[in-house]
């Protein structure tokens, strides 16, 4: 499995976007950044300096956004959408795109459960319940 560090992923992330700012040749999943990065615009501050981005603090207790988590995320679920892995959340991402008009908005509206998932792991020091994110994804999906 691979793990990059947290300097590693700002990295990723500044580099995706210069290199499509100067229109140079994407890997496959820098393409997939990029498409991410660019319908986040208010993130271009933050990816045009790596030494600053590399520097940079999102305190929660501040109210600051982390882009890089932000986006990191956006790649996480395009990708378990991608192989359905949980199995169920292609389905679920299909009924959050319809119900949302917007494929970007059902992100955000998976990437509430998976970071539910995440930090209710992080506090228990259980792994990771997908069970429990595709159960919340279910929920809501009913939502109207």
């Amino acid at each position: 499995m691979f793990t990059p560090s947290q300097h590693d992923v700002r990295r990723f992330f500044c580099d995706t976007f210069r290199k499509s700012r100067e229109n140079l040749i994407l890997t496959p999943l820098e393409i997939i950044a990029a498409d991410w990065i660019s319908q986040h615009p208010e993130y271009d501050v933050a990816l045009s300096d790596v030494e600053a981005a590399l520097e940079a603090s999102y305190p929660v207790d501040q109210g600051q956004s982390n882009p890089f988590l932000h986006l990191s995320m956006h790649l996480s679920i395009a990708e378990q959408i991608s192989v359905d892995q949980p199995p169920g959340v292609r389905q679920a991402f299909q009924i959050l795109s319809r119900k949302n008009n917007s494929a970007h908005e059902a992100h955000h509206e998976i990437m509430e459960c998976l970071g539910e998932m995440i930090w209710n792991s992080q506090r228990t020091g259980l792994p990771p319940d997908g069970q429990a994110y595709i159960e919340a994804l279910k929920k809501r999906c009913s939502q109207i």
